[in-house]
């Protein structure tokens, strides 16, 4: 059985070397356009400044040492997720200097725009073993957290090998996901190991991680940390201030986090609306920044007139449109609005996260596809915080009802803020689970 799952690791690991030329030139292509895909080339290959202290064990970063808390979001929305869970280990164990780690520059540039110079960011090496070695070696860390479902086998079998408690904090699985790990056989069966602890969002998460290997012992249910999202100081005050210079009086919608072929459909919309609502505003935020330029030759493909964000300046009553050409403003975007889409819904993405407006009482519209927050997404459907649409004319439709009934918005709105607090405490029941594997502090 052994040897077996050895030669799958084995056969893993060559596809992996395969593969990380052909990804590693992806990364050289997006940065002839983006600078932030240009930062970090060498951490994606384990290198990087050295962090943390030598404990007792040496430089395992094993259990007993005095090293690194770290953790690892994927992107930028499972970055902003993380932000409540960091900034509470911050205060439990300040004498453990925490390292995030990403595979986004968007999520790289959140890490920053969150913490500062308090913690160290970078990005997660490929999963080879010699990047893998040399990443733990520099960080030395003494637990680590894996936001959601990130699987990478020889960074976990490493993490074993040095006697590192790993988490997966606030894990999901989908039904999918589950069929594809299964079809590698015992590959991933073998690589929770008897320290691997996970923390699932929901029972059935829970149920799926066993099925491909997880320890039954092993696996709680916490809890969905999107729940505990933090909004942010000021963040109402910020969201009026950005309304008064954008929109002021006229009915301003958001379309946040698209993606490409998505755009289209939220344009289309927008003209079918404005032949009902003449003074209606969009403000247009694409998910990622490398797309603004792409976005922004759209809306002018749609002959519509636009400002873009970045620019400063306040559309007149004659322009329809206003390009989110920035990074970070979706939330205040979100608290300036009537009503919000949220994208990669109305393409085959999964969905990005609905909590966000929801939170701040703002009447939520989303696509069909949503399987990356399902359960977040059927719950605010459920309970009548959001609205699913099919396409562009359903999106329209949709926004000219709510657009004409206040009341019905401030219903939705009130309902989604009561589901989220409702459902808050994921991070507390997450440190209670951690706290025993973080001894000495």
């Amino acid at each position: 059985m052994i040897r077996r799952w050895r030669s799958l690791l084995g056969l893993y690991t060559a596809l992996i070397y395969c593969a990380v030329p052909f990804a590693f030139a992806v990364v050289l292509w997006r940065g002839l356009r983006d600078r932030g895909y240009r930062q970090g080339l060498g951490e994606r290959f384990g290198l990087g400044r050295r962090v943390g202290s030598v404990g007792a064990r040496g430089s395992t970063g094993a259990r007993g040492s005095t090293g690194t808390v770290w953790l690892h979001a994927v992107s930028l929305g499972e970055m902003s997720a993380a932000a409540p869970l960091v900034r509470a280990l911050r205060v439990r164990y300040p004498e453990s200097p925490l390292v995030l780690t990403t595979a986004t520059p968007t999520g790289r540039a959140r890490a920053r725009s969150l913490f500062g110079d308090d913690v160290d960011v970078r990005f997660l090496p490929y999963d080879m073993p010699g990047a893998v070695t040399r990443f733990l070696t520099r960080i030395r860390p003494r637990l680590a957290l894996i936001m959601e479902t990130e699987i990478w086998p020889n960074l976990y079998v490493e993490c074993e090998r040095r006697g590192v408690p790993l988490v997966l904090a606030s894990a999901r699985l989908s039904a999918d996901s589950v069929l594809r790990y299964q079809r590698f056989g015992g590959l991933f069966r073998g690589i929770f190991s008897a320290t691997a602890l996970i923390a699932a969002q929901t029972g059935v998460d829970a149920e799926r991680f066993v099925a491909i290997g997880a320890q039954s012992a092993r696996t709680r249910v916490v809890g969905n940390i999107k729940f505990d999202l933090e909004l942010g100081a000021g963040i109402l005050a910020r969201g009026r201030e950005l309304r008064s210079s954008v929109g002021g009086s006229r009915p301003v919608w958001v379309a946040g986090s698209t993606h490409a072929g998505e755009e289209e459909q939220v344009l289309a919309a927008h003209a079918d609306l404005r032949r009902a609502e003449p003074n209606a505003l969009l403000l247009l935020a694409p998910r990622h920044p490398d797309r603004f330029e792409a976005v922004a030759d759209l809306v002018n493909a749609h002959d519509m007139r636009f400002t873009r964000r970045s620019g400063g300046a306040i559309p007149d009553a004659a322009t329809p449109v206003v390009l989110v050409d920035t990074v970070g403003e979706l939330a205040a975007l979100y608290a300036s609005a009537d009503v919000a889409f949220v994208g990669g819904s109305l393409v085959p993405i999964g969905g990005h996260n609905l909590l966000e407006p929801a939170a701040l009482g703002v009447p939520v519209l989303t696509g069909p596809s949503h399987s990356n927050a399902k359960d977040i997404a059927l719950l605010l459907l459920a309970e009548g915080a959001a609205l699913q649409v099919a396409d562009a004319r359903e999106l329209a439709a949709a926004l000219s009802r709510l657009f004409r009934d206040p009341a019905q918005r401030q219903r939705m709105g009130a309902i989604g803020r009561q589901v989220v607090e409702s459902n808050r405490g994921s991070v507390a029941r997450l440190l209670e689970l951690i706290e025993p594997l973080l001894p000495g502090q």
